[in-house]
């Protein structure tokens, strides 16, 4: 009886081992007996991203509402942009429930693929009567339902072949001549069909992702030193040498000398106002004067202007800590994913957390009046029906790359 009771103490009873138990669980409990099991994908960034495409929808409305009594716009009912918006959304949202099925190691496979297939569309786009010219530049094909921006889908191609090529190239990452030289030439293409378009803002955004992924992905700090140092020293004699690029400088620097104010700057001191008459709780929805044909592309570029004098200080807060809230989920998605050794998936999201973050800053900080006038629009929010499509599919990949972490984590596969 002795050995029994000894034995009996070295083995913990039921209760004892509850209590000492880790607190881990694949549930959680929402009653007294009533468990729910876990959602099998992030629904925060689900819900965020709603929210911003919600708020979009109401600004885009409300800054082209008065848009046909403009002699240009004429031809247009009041809902003509509000219409084509929620068919971008429509479409935006079937796109993205199709690729949320497709498996990330699929993807893989065809990174190379569909960035040769952007490489193309920003050729095709080039040629004469296919691409679409608006203001003097051509970054459009029209396909009937939408004016489809090839730049949009290079964003996606150069996030998901960057990504393969760091797993492609691990071995060698130390190498410039075998690492990082043939990325190098991949954005010098880029480069050039975007600027023959022009659009430097688009090549801005492509290179800062390549880059963040050459640097995620572990490449010597000499040579990702070197490499931006080259991309800064590009941009810079573009500006040197370009007289419009330029003057859009000087414009920033000073947007209210009268030589400035009415030309390069004008947008820019309109955005102001608009965010000045806002002052902290806006002068109301549908409100804002700067929109009445005072402050172009207001529906696009410069949207968050139209945040601003509506809805005031508190509706920019919003909206600046939506973004940062969406860019930092994306990226600790990217973070399991690296920690689950799934690099091609971890860095491929890490760099769409780059593009939407980073484009969203560079939109905030034109109409901030904080960085250069450039062509960008904001990020799920502004009028555009390729931008809208191309930022839902890049979700939906991350909230599938979140999903199979989220099955390794409950030892399946994925």
């Amino acid at each position: 009886m002795k050995a029994f009771e000894w034995l009996r103490k070295l083995v913990p009873t039921r209760a004892a081992a509850r209590a000492y138990s880790l607190p881990v669980r694949d549930f959680v409990r929402t009653g007294p007996s009533q468990p729910a099991r876990l959602s099998g994908f992030d629904q925060g960034l689900l819900w965020v991203t709603v929210g911003l495409l919600a708020l979009g929808l109401v600004m885009v409305y409300s800054a082209t509402v008065a848009l046909p009594d403009n002699p240009r716009f004429a031809r247009y009912t009041p809902t003509y942009f509000l219409i084509r918006h929620l068919a971008s959304l429509g479409i935006g949202f079937v796109a993205a429930l199709l690729v949320v099925q497709v498996p990330i190691a699929q993807w893989e496979k065809w990174a190379p693929y569909l960035f040769i297939a952007s490489l193309v569309g920003l050729v095709v786009v080039l040629i004469p009567h296919v691409g679409l010219s608006v203001n003097g530049a051509r970054r459009w094909i029209p396909l009937g339902i939408m004016n489809f921006q090839p730049s949009e889908a290079a964003k996606v191609g150069i996030a998901m072949y960057a990504a393969s090529y760091m797993v492609r190239k691990m071995d060698i990452k130390e190498r410039f001549f075998k690492a990082v030289l043939p990325m190098a030439v991949a954005l010098a293409l880029i480069g050039v069909l975007l600027l023959a378009e022009p659009d430097m803002g688009a090549f801005i955004v492509i290179a800062t992702v390549a880059l963040g992924i050459l640097f995620l992905g572990g490449v010597n700090g000499r040579m990702f030193f070197l490499s931006v140092a080259v991309l800064v020293g590009a941009f810079v004699l573009m500006i040197v040498f370009s007289e419009f690029r330029r003057q859009r400088i000087f414009a920033y620097l000073d947007p209210w000398d009268e030589k400035y104010a009415q030309g390069k700057a004008y947008q820019l001191t309109h955005s102001l106002i608009a965010i000045g008459r806002g002052e902290i709780t806006g002068q109301g929805l549908g409100n804002s004067v700067e929109k009445l044909h005072y402050l172009p592309e207001a529906h696009t570029d410069f949207l968050l202007a139209v945040v601003g004098e509506e809805l005031g200080f508190i509706g920019v807060a919003v909206v600046i800590f939506a973004f940062f809230w969406l860019a930092r989920r994306i990226f600790h998605i990217g973070r399991q994913a690296i920690a689950l050794d799934r690099v091609f998936a971890g860095l491929m999201t890490q760099g769409i957390g780059i593009w939407m973050g980073g484009q969203a800053f560079i939109n905030m900080g034109v109409n901030l009046g904080l960085l250069p006038t450039k062509g960008l629009t904001l990020p799920l929010m502004s009028y555009g029906g390729s931008a809208i499509l191309m930022n839902l599919v890049a979700l939906a990949i991350v909230l599938r790359v979140d999903m199979e972490n989220r099955q390794l984590m409950k030892g399946g596969r994925t």
